[in-house]
C-alpha cells in the first residue's frame, strides 16, 4: 500500500475523542450545518481516498459557496485513508450552512488535479442531510 503513495502518510485507521463527537454533533444542530454522506464501493483503481479542504457546495444558481467544515471516516489531503477491497465504504462530510434561498447544488472538490470529487445537480431538501450512492 504504501508504495503506491510513498510521499504520503496513509491513515489505516482514526482516533477521535468522544467529547469532541459530542461537542461537534451539538453544533450540527446549532448552525445547520449541511450533512452529505457519501458510499460507494472501491474497485482495483482506487485503494486510498482523501478529501482536500477545498470542497465546497456550489450553488446552481447563485455563486454562493459553502465551505466544508469537517470530515468524518477519510483523511484530509496530503493524507490518505486505505479502502477496504471490494467493500461499501462510506464517509460523511459536515458544510457550511446553505442560504434559504438555494434549492439545488453541487458537490465539487476544487483541486489542482484531475480525480476530485464531483456531484451536480442535488436537490435540497428540508433536513439539509443528503446521501449520495457513487
Amino acid at each position: 500500500m504504501m508504495e503506491e503513495f510513498p510521499e504520503y502518510d496513509i491513515i489505516t485507521e482514526e482516533i477521535v475523542d468522544a467529547d469532541v463527537l459530542v461537542d461537534f454533533a451539538r453544533k450540527v444542530e446549532e448552525r445547520g450545518y449541511v450533512v452529505v454522506h457519501l458510499t460507494f464501493t472501491p474497485n482495483e483503481d482506487i485503494a486510498a481516498i482523501r478529501v482536500w479542504k477545498t470542497t465546497y457546495l456550489l450553488s446552481r444558481t447563485t455563486n454562493h459557496q459553502s465551505r466544508l467544515v469537517h470530515a468524518e471516516n477519510v483523511s484530509i489531503a496530503p493524507r490518505w485513508t486505505e479502502l477496504p477491497h471490494g467493500k461499501p465504504y462510506t464517509c460523511t462530510f459536515y458544510f457550511e450552512a446553505l442560504p434559504k434561498d438555494v434549492i439545488m447544488f453541487d458537490m465539487a472538490e476544487v483541486i489542482p488535479q484531475p480525480g476530485g470529487f464531483l456531484y451536480r445537480n442535488i436537490a435540497r431538501n428540508k433536513s439539509d442531510v443528503y446521501t449520495i450512492q457513487d
